[in-house]
């Protein structure tokens, strides 16, 4: 029997906040650095923080709050640069359709949706190219079906 996975939801607007902050100044504990922390964090860099160029930064930001919390970017660990382009991709349509507006309200609306789901990438790429080496060093283009 397998069970689908249901995502731990956010109380309050200042949660997101703090993990994104976090994020930023690289003070987020590892453990904290979760599925629904990755995509809260976009929501609100997205949403709140126009002063951060998401589609330049995101990557090295990503990379080194890894390397600050002692995790490698490698061929096989840390940042994968198309899964975020792609959840980055996803977050942008969602903010696009929702008609929620407090910001925990979005995030978890997010993760509700298909775009929160953490096989949506899975929806533009075949499990072995988004798996692949240079799917995680460097964006490449869905071969599925292009993102949003």
């Amino acid at each position: 029997m397998t069970t689908e996975y249901v995502p731990r939801l956010f109380e309050r607007d200042a949660e997101i906040r703090m993990i994104g902050e976090g994020l930023l100044a690289c003070a987020l504990p590892r453990e904290a650095w979760t599925h629904e922390a990755h995509l809260g964090a976009c929501l609100w860099l997205l949403a709140e923080r126009s002063d951060i160029d998401i589609d330049v930064e995101i990557g090295p930001v990503i990379r080194r709050f890894n390397a600050s919390v002692g995790g490698v970017n490698d061929d096989h660990n840390g940042y994968h640069d198309s899964i975020t382009r792609a959840y980055v991709a996803g977050v942008r349509l969602f903010l696009a359709q929702t008609v929620e507006t407090g910001l925990a309200a979005r995030a978890n609306a997010l993760l509700l949706s298909p775009m929160g789901r953490r096989d949506w990438p899975l929806r533009f790429y075949s499990r072995e190219l988004l798996f692949s080496v240079p799917a995680r060093l460097g964006f490449v283009e869905p071969d599925l079906a292009p993102l949003p």
